[in-house]
């Protein structure tokens, strides 16, 4: 049998979890459920059944923080494919399937979303295993949840009864609830996971002729794409020019040789704030609650919080606390967050896609105060690590050593600053910070100058390939 690796799809948004999860810092990269963060257990739940490091299809803008995650675990992927623009799931995997094949191998391709929630991983991986001998003979294979209740939130899969590997006969569109109702009856039909098996070719051969054009077009932009140690990137114009649609759509469903194998392990795709707290550890009154909390005569709410959240006479109410944003909402209506990234979207705010707290390869930085002419920044950079050259036409920089050892390049000096010691950088002046150390360093920056945004950056040398 063809060995099975791993394909984990992380190029998702996640704004249904918004203000916790944003485009900058999505939720497969947080740790909602557990200590790891969802991309983390993701590679964790299925590590015993890999032959292989997992090929990842990841969204540019967050190339080193995946890197990082799964540095964290010693996984270095045999290839992190980079989407310049998401075009859906049928184009991420046709070039996973590429790149699969790229010497001449013909895995098992195990496509797994980031983000998802089971309860019961040995379940999974044995559900994986009884599903091989299939895919190995050439059926695309699709993981049906075996339905717990009507949901209107998922898509189904019609299966033919048979034994624990069945044919497809339709898949079906989000119903309503007497629709749901009555395919749960039935026992006929399961949840579409969006969780996939099958030989690496097999796919390409079906999207080939399913869908030549966007075979092609993929093919191209993985044939053009830049590679280097540690990631590929896909020929942006090429890419943005493939047609954007999923497995479902571009494959699945007009395939004769799909199959569902059932999978009933405990699955969340954990696509709202109600689903999170349905997946987490609740107290006898229905109550989840992560961070400092006080409840008094709540039932069924649901906190995630880092600052003292105290909730009196609630019932049924969601509430998630960040630096910068507070969401507050009956549970039955959680679907409804995209609704307010939309109205942040709409009006240009920040919060739509960043955090307070801003992630980079080098380390860090919290804005931390700002106001008219003035910002104040936290910084943290990771030993060895390095910011770009560069320098600024509009604001001039403060910057004051709280720990650690900063290596400082100012015009055409470079010099050591340690704990409690400062130095300026005038407006224009070229400059960079270097952490030098074995030690994290920290300093606070106080910039000030008539525009204070983070596009007022000229980079003229970047370690991280950014200038």
């Amino acid at each position: 049998m063809n060995p099975i690796v791993p394909v984990i799809l992380s190029g998702g948004s996640g704004t249904r979890l918004w203000p916790l999860s944003r485009e900058s810092y999505p939720k497969q990269f947080l740790p909602l459920v557990g200590e790891r963060s969802m991309l983390q257990a993701t590679w964790l739940r299925v590590a015993a059944l890999a032959a292989q490091p997992p090929i990842v299809v990841a969204n540019e803008e967050h190339r080193f923080v995946a890197a990082e995650q799964l540095q964290q675990l010693d996984v270095r992927p045999q290839a992190m494919l980079l989407e310049p623009i998401g075009r859906n799931t049928a184009p991420a995997i046709a070039v996973a399937a590429l790149e699969a094949t790229r010497s001449g191998g013909d895995a098992l391709l195990l496509v797994l979303p980031s983000d998802h929630v089971i309860a019961d991983e040995a379940k999974f991986r044995e559900t994986v295993q009884l599903a091989a001998p299939a895919a190995d003979a050439g059926k695309l294979v699709t993981f049906g949840i075996v339905p717990t209740g009507p949901e209107t939130g998922y898509g189904y899969i019609k299966a033919v009864a048979g034994d624990s590997v069945r044919a497809v006969e339709r898949f079906v569109e989000k119903p309503d609830l007497a629709t749901a109702s009555e395919y749960v009856a039935s026992g006929q039909y399961y949840w579409n996971s969006g969780m996939f098996l099958f030989k690496a070719s097999r796919y390409l051969q079906e999207l080939e002729r399913l869908n030549p054009a966007m075979l092609a077009g993929s093919r191209r932009a993985w044939e053009q794409a830049k590679r280097d140690s540690d990631f590929t990137r896909l020929d942006r114009d090429l890419f943005s020019a493939v047609a954007s649609d999923s497995i479902d759509y571009a494959v699945m469903e007009k395939t004769q040789d799909a199959v569902v194998v059932p999978l009933d392990a405990g699955w969340n795709d954990v696509g709202s704030w109600t689903a999170l707290r349905d997946v987490s550890p609740r107290d006898a009154d229905g109550n989840a609650h992560k961070g400092d909390v006080i409840a008094i005569d709540c039932r069924n709410t649901y906190v995630y919080g880092g600052r003292l959240v105290a909730l009196v006479g609630l019932d049924d109410v969601v509430v998630v606390e960040t630096d910068d944003a507070i969401l507050v909402g009956k549970a039955d209506r959680m679907q409804e967050v995209k609704d307010v990234v939309a109205r942040l979207k709409a009006g240009k705010r920040s919060e739509a896609a960043w955090h307070r707290k801003v992630y980079r390869p080098w380390g860090a930085y919290d804005s931390i105060d700002h106001g008219e002419r003035f910002q104040v920044k936290r910084i943290t950079v990771k030993p060895g690590g390095t910011l770009s050259l560069q320098m600024h036409h509009h604001r001039a920089e403060h910057w004051i050593v709280v720990s650690g050892t900063a290596e400082v390049t100012r015009g055409d000096e470079v010099i050591l600053l340690a704990e409690n010691q400062s130095t300026y950088i005038p407006l224009g002046v070229t400059h960079r910070l270097r952490n030098p150390g074995k030690l994290p360093l920290e300093l606070i920056e106080v910039q000030s100058g008539s525009y204070l945004g983070e596009d007022d950056i000229v980079r003229f040398e970047d370690t991280y390939g950014r200038s």
